[in-house]
């Protein structure tokens, strides 16, 4: 059975609630004996004070020694006493909090907030209260804010229960009550399994990496080799403290949930594929280029336009020739990748994709009958595949399709069969990135190759990559998990 413990500096701290066998001291955690059973412990650590070397510093610190989730963390504790990263990326903050302060406002120069858990009592402050929590899980924190023409965060401080009014305690305990409910959903038996895997998907996602059948697949691997694998949403945020592992099976972006999911995971020393870096340097198509470049692979030509800048434009096309083909940087599946033919057509696309990006790329048109797909994982080939061409277009997907999105045909080979030139580029352009699960788009045209792309979060389809392996396709992926998993056990209990 899963285990909560609350820890207080102070039994009084806990003196405007109900009593609770969850509740311990400080004095009385640090004087248990580790306890040696198979049992997951979840600490929210509620100390006064986490400064270095303090009583509450090392409730996290022993926390962490004994296996136990620990909110906040060490890393946490740490990252909160350096300044430098106060400076969030919050979109709008001046927009925003001058729209939350009253009508005199304008004379305010500095305020704060606090925050239980990352929830705040001010509707218009949740978004940027959550962010900040994420940034630095702590159960209470107060953010200061100051203008010196503009809003800035302050400061980020831990804030102790002993310092609540008795209106703060009432709003903490409903919080604390909401984010235990969040972690631990339901009571677990005595585990089953030797290791769990949250694999976050989402039911509604019209083009998902991995369709429902390849889903089932890797939770039958997983079973079989002592992981339960259990489906999550983007809802579950703060249940990844139950995990060991975090397996992304959603198309991943900078801008949205899934990053957040995996920077999350990797801050709680869990295994995470897709990692932050390598969604970080897989999602940017002008990062790509400058990294393969670096490393002298082949890849197209390309040129790098630049918003209103019609010199660069025209000279690029000189260069280029036609047909050409442009790229917004964080496409994926085909979209924001449009192709031109003229001038014109290419000041128009050009304009329309400079809405949305300060960059676009430019690259040669390269048409080949199929791209070949290389799925690769921890620097070793998985699966080799062509993907065919859509019928009557240029791409794989044809988004322009009347109706739902088509895709062209597929081939699935093993990788012995794979031309060896396209297997090794495959290989060297993720070791360039590192050593997660990746899918490398290479185009052959005779002796020629070139490397279009590396997608940090590859589709795995039922019928399609896993046509020559089947189910040991999925055992394989399920293996490294469990072999990661294990070696960050052994790495943290000894």
């Amino acid at each position: 059975m899963s285990r909560l413990i609350i820890v207080v500096e102070k039994a009084s701290d806990w003196g405007s609630y109900y009593p609770s066998d969850n509740v311990v001291s400080a004095q009385d955690y640090l004087r248990q004996s580790l306890n040696e059973d198979d049992e997951r412990t979840q600490v929210i650590n509620l100390c006064r004070s986490y400064k270095y070397l303090g009583t509450g510093y090392y409730v996290s610190l022993l926390a962490e020694a004994r296996g136990h989730k620990v909110i906040p963390s060490v890393r946490t504790i740490n990252d909160l006493r350096r300044r430098s990263l106060y400076g969030l990326d919050i979109e709008d903050l001046s927009s925003r909090l001058g729209k939350f302060l009253p009508a005199g406002g304008r004379d305010t120069t500095d305020f704060g907030i606090l925050v239980y858990f990352g929830e705040t009592s001010y509707p218009s402050l949740e978004d940027l209260a959550r962010q900040v929590f994420e940034a630095f899980p702590s159960p209470i924190l107060r953010i200061e804010f100051e203008r010196d023409r503009v809003w800035q965060i302050s400061a980020i401080k831990p804030t102790g229960l002993h310092s609540l009014s008795d209106e703060q305690e009432d709003a903490f305990a409903q919080t604390l009550d909401r984010f235990s409910r969040k972690l631990w959903r339901k009571p677990r038996a005595r585990r089953k399994y030797r290791f769990d895997l949250a694999m976050l998907v989402d039911p509604n996602e019209a083009m998902p990496p991995s369709n429902k059948k390849a889903l089932k697949h890797f939770i039958e691997a997983g079973s079989e080799l002592g992981i339960e694998v259990d489906p999550i949403g983007r809802n579950d945020y703060q249940r990844l403290a139950e995990y060991d592992g975090l397996f992304i099976r959603e198309t991943t972006a900078l801008d949205n949930h899934t990053y957040r999911f995996a920077n999350r995971a990797e801050k709680e020393d869990m295994v995470v594929v897709d990692d932050p870096e390598s969604i970080l340097k897989c999602t940017n198509k002008i990062y790509m280029h400058d990294l393969m470049l670096s490393r002298k692979l082949p890849i197209p030509r390309t040129e790098i336009l630049y918003k209103d800048d019609a010199k660069n434009l025209d000279e690029s096309a000189e260069r280029l020739g036609f047909p050409l083909v442009l790229k917004i940087p964080d496409g994926s599946f085909s979209r924001g990748i449009v192709k031109v033919e003229s001038a014109d057509k290419l000041k128009a696309a050009a304009d329309a994709l400079f809405q949305h990006t300060a960059l676009v790329l430019a690259q040669e048109f390269m048409f080949t009958e199929f791209d070949w797909r290389i799925g690769v994982f921890n620097r070793e080939p998985l699966y080799a595949c062509k993907y065919y061409m859509s019928r009557g277009h240029w791409q794989i997907y044809n988004h322009a399709a009347k109706g739902t999105t088509k895709s062209g045909g597929f081939e699935t080979l093993p990788i012995r069969e794979a031309p060896a030139d396209v297997v090794k580029l495959a290989l060297k352009a993720t070791a360039a990135i590192g050593d997660g699960l990746y899918g490398v788009d290479i185009k052959k045209d005779g002796a020629r190759l070139a490397m279009i792309e590396v997608n940090d979060n590859p589709s795995i389809d039922a019928g399609v990559e896993d046509a020559y392996l089947g189910a040991d396709l999925y055992r394989r992926i399920m293996a490294e998990f469990l072999r990661r998993m294990e070696r960050k056990r052994l790495g943290t209990r000894g």
